[in-house]
């Protein structure tokens, strides 16, 4: 048998950015939120423990976007502040840095609309604009560098440079210090080809001039990730905590009102004829027995509440589901006659629907989908419809599920399901099952 090793909590932070947050509700120790006195270096390390990186929790994901604000606002603010000192200086070169200035202040704007949409959050889309970020960072850092004279380079050379030192610490929040400490390494060279540009000499010491400013920048964001992850981690550990004790305090109180009560009401000494108490025991216990199987039964007719309800009330359920997952569904239902529909055929409704809706939040580019819901060929027809980026039907992507999770299911129940979709049109689905 071999086992493996799986990182600590802290290092997959440093390692993976913001996004390892999402792992935070693995593998909690109960002593994280232990209310008992304990050294903070004991409980940081109990908050570091080991996590499962395969085990991601949606909100959590779609949360630690909002880490990427602070630098962008940082951004947005250094690099008006740093133009100002370059118009105050009156140094040459000033329509370019002027534009220059213009596209950082427009495109850290286009970052923070894009962290507040409401669209579903994509690790791959955002490393993709991290890297376009990183690209157009390097760019205008060295066309003010070939634009400007000699005699303005230093302040010019600011407004760039603030940009760069938001991207440092972009990249050490949103992807990891190694990223971070990458652009940092790559920034001395790029200062030397900036002088060269500058000056027509290269000058290693060039280099090596913000490097301080530099590190302190990688030192603060490595400093706000690992603060940011280990609360986290603590809130998740109290609120888990609360819950337990919580239902915990119900059961106890469950069990005073009835069980004992009935255990000490049967203690109690009572005189009279024995053959009459022992029946007023009798009646006691199950009257007794009687109270406890109607909790228990209550406890699993909540637990199955979902199965029971009929197929329209079951559809209201999901959609609301996946509003708490981040998808908007509008669902739009005719007038049904469901007790034609049998459970079995319902609940595979159901699932194909979420598996569908799920396809939407994963991989279509929006928040929100249509589903109708009407009596169609005599059966029951339930389309999901979607306007978003939609895909090549004769090269679909893997892990769309479509084969098992939808048309399988549904086939397997009678029904049948059909996938229609193409780039830019959006994807439609349409489930049909008969009565």
């Amino acid at each position: 048998m071999t086992f493996q090793r799986r990182a600590g909590f802290l290092l997959t932070l440093l390692r993976r950015g913001a996004p390892a947050m999402a792992t935070a509700t693995s593998d909690l120790d109960d002593r994280i939120a232990d209310p008992a006195p304990a050294s903070a270096l004991g409980r940081m390390r109990r908050m570091a423990g080991p996590v499962d990186t395969t085990v991601q929790d949606n909100l959590l994901l779609r949360a630690t976007r909002y880490v990427a604000m602070v630098p962008l606002v940082y951004r947005i603010v250094a690099v008006i502040g740093a133009l100002a000192a370059f118009a105050a200086e009156g140094g040459g070169g000033a329509p370019v840095v002027i534009v220059v200035a213009v596209l950082c202040v427009a495109l850290n704007v286009a970052g923070l609309r894009w962290l507040f949409r409401t669209a579903p959050f994509h690790n791959g889309n955002a490393a993709r604009l991290l890297a376009l970020d990183v690209v157009f960072t390097l760019v205008v850092y060295l066309v003010v560098a070939a634009a400007v004279p000699a005699s303005s380079f230093d302040t010019a050379m600011q407004v760039p440079g603030k940009e760069l030192l938001g991207a440092i610490a972009l990249l050490t929040l949103a992807l990891g210090i190694q990223y971070g400490a990458g652009l940092l390494v790559l920034s001395i060279p790029l200062r030397m080809v900036a002088w060269w540009l500058n000056t027509g000499v290269f000058n290693v010491k060039q280099g090596f001039t913000d490097l301080g400013t530099m590190l302190g920048v990688v030192l603060t964001a490595t400093g706000a990730l690992v603060l940011l992850g280990l609360g986290t981690r603590l809130a998740l550990a109290y609120g888990i905590r609360n819950g337990r004790l919580a239902e915990r305090a119900w059961q106890h109180r469950a069990l005073h009102d009835s069980v004992l009560q009935t255990l000490e009401l049967m203690a109690l000494p009572r005189p009279g004829d024995p053959a009459r108490q022992l029946g007023e025991l009798r009646g006691i216990a199950r009257a007794q027995a009687m109270e406890v199987r109607q909790m228990i039964e209550k406890a699993q007719r909540e637990s199955a509440e979902e199965e029971s309800r009929p197929l329209g009330e079951k559809l209201s359920a999901l959609a609301a589901e996946m509003a708490r997952e981040g998808l908007r569904a509008q669902l739009v239902m005719a007038e049904l006659d469901e007790e034609t529909l049998s459970e079995v055929r319902q609940l595979a409704i159901r699932d194909a629907a979420r598996e569908a809706m799920r396809n939407t939040l994963k991989h279509a580019g929006t928040d929100q989908v249509v589903m109708r819901v009407d009596e169609q060929d005599g059966g029951i027809s339930v389309v999901i419809r979607d306007h978003g980026t939609g895909f090549d039907e004769a090269h679909r992507p893997a892990g769309f599920g479509i084969s098992e999770s939808i048309t399988a299911r549904l086939a397997e129940a009678g029904g049948r399901a059909l996938v229609e979709s193409s780039p830019g049109s959006g994807t439609r689905v349409t489930l049909w099952m008969p009565r």
